[in-house]
């Protein structure tokens, strides 16, 4: 097992992970992580998660096939959320979108953006 930093979870002993495509940096998903999962995606070198609605360990693409091979875990300057760097097997998203962040409010809104 590696040697693991203090990283700073919440109140409820969870941690948010966002999960990035390692060859295209998209943005895929953003999860929570407890201890457990971080170490069982660590041992699989696949990403699992805690589900806080189902209030258990979740292994992503254990029932559809769409697992996150992990390239590499990060984390941020506060070590309270981390990074990780994945190779998808298909979608992330429950809806089959590639990402789960496939909606826009600004797009939307007519958002113009700043020069």
């Amino acid at each position: 097992m590696p040697n693991l930093p203090d990283l700073a979870y919440n109140a409820d002993g969870l941690i948010p992970c966002i999960v990035q495509d390692a060859d295209t940096l998209e943005v895929l998903m953003m999860a929570w992580m407890n201890a457990e999962s971080l170490a069982l995606t660590l041992e699989r070198r696949e990403t699992v998660f805690w589900s806080r609605s189902r209030q258990e360990l979740w292994h992503k693409g254990a029932t559809s096939g769409n697992v996150q091979r992990l390239v590499e875990l990060r984390y941020d300057c506060d070590a309270d959320t981390l990074l990780a760097l994945v190779h998808p097997a298909g979608p992330a998203c429950h809806t089959g979108e590639r990402s789960c962040f496939f909606r826009s409010i600004a797009r939307n809104e007519g958002f113009t953006p700043e020069s």
